[in-house]
């Protein structure tokens, strides 16, 4: 009877050893993802640089023509063209929100040649005794301060396209124009008289439209469309009888491209903290 009453004691405290043990049951530590880096809206202070190739429309050139004194008769050219020329430019600006930008900008308009003419003379008046047309020469290089404002239209993958306006002024410089007047019949030519170029500020209005392209979280290429209005001013003096003479402004078509480097456009991702070890109590 006690061997049995042991035996038994015995396998009582097996069990309740074995129940015991499945009673801790370490749960296991849930798995963590790696942080999500996300890289939000670029916002704030940017540089951007462009380089671009403008075709030109000259609205046309009209002078005064005298006898000795200028202011005496206005003509008008009749050719006036203007030849296309690249440009380059930079400027600073801010990027509002996701819709809205603005940015003030410096561009260079590399020398374009002019090449008019004027026919006349003889019984009709004009420059020559005799019918005559004459070829007119020269040409002129730019300056234009703006200030831009965008719109960009939301944002499709890596492209965001935008439309946008500008106004300010352009620093017109004309070198000095050569006329070289021949009769038509065949006759000979006149002496070559040099009229001293003149320079100007005018008001100038631009309007853009194209996409800028995410190249990083802070660069982004620009390429676009810009039409420029330049109006008119002072192009040539006076000499010889002739003179002087404005020009009536030109029309900038131009095919640019570029970059905007954004300045804190990428957000530096949070650091990696281990979750909190679970505290087990056996």
């Amino acid at each position: 009877m006690k061997k049995l009453l042991a035996s038994a004691f015995a396998l009582t405290l097996t069990v309740s050893a074995a129940n015991s043990a499945d009673l801790y049951q370490p749960q296991p530590e849930p798995y963590q993802d790696a942080p999500e880096v996300t890289v939000q809206e670029a916002t704030g202070w940017y540089l951007r640089g462009d380089v671009g190739y403008s075709f030109k429309k000259s609205r046309g050139t009209e002078f005064y023509q005298g006898t000795g004194t200028p202011g005496v008769a206005l003509a008008e050219f009749g050719r006036s063209d203007l030849r296309d020329a690249f440009t380059l430019g930079g400027g600073v600006g801010y990027q509002i929100n996701s819709y809205l930008r603005t940015d003030v900008t410096l561009d260079y308009m590399f020398n374009s040649k002019f090449r008019g003419s004027t026919s006349g003379g003889g019984a009709g008046g004009g420059a020559c005794a005799v019918a005559c047309t004459s070829t007119d020469l020269a040409s002129m290089h730019a300056y234009s301060l703006m200030a831009n404002a965008y719109v960009d239209l939301g944002t499709y993958g890596y492209f965001t396209p935008y439309v946008g306006g500008g106004i300010g002024g352009t620093y017109v410089k004309w070198s000095n124009l050569r006329n070289t007047s021949c009769a038509d019949s065949g006759a000979g030519c006149d002496p070559e008289v040099t009229h001293g170029g003149e320079k100007s500020w005018r008001f100038t209005y631009a309007l853009m439209a194209g996409a800028s392209i995410d190249v990083t979280c802070n660069v982004k290429a620009d390429v676009g469309y810009r039409f420029r209005h330049v109006t008119g001013g002072d192009m040539f003096g006076f000499a010889s009888g002739g003179g002087p003479g404005k020009d009536k402004g030109f029309y900038s078509h131009e095919a640019r491209v570029g970059a905007r480097y954004i300045f804190g456009g990428c957000d530096t991702p949070p650091a990696y903290e281990p979750p909190p070890q679970q505290i087990v109590y056996k």
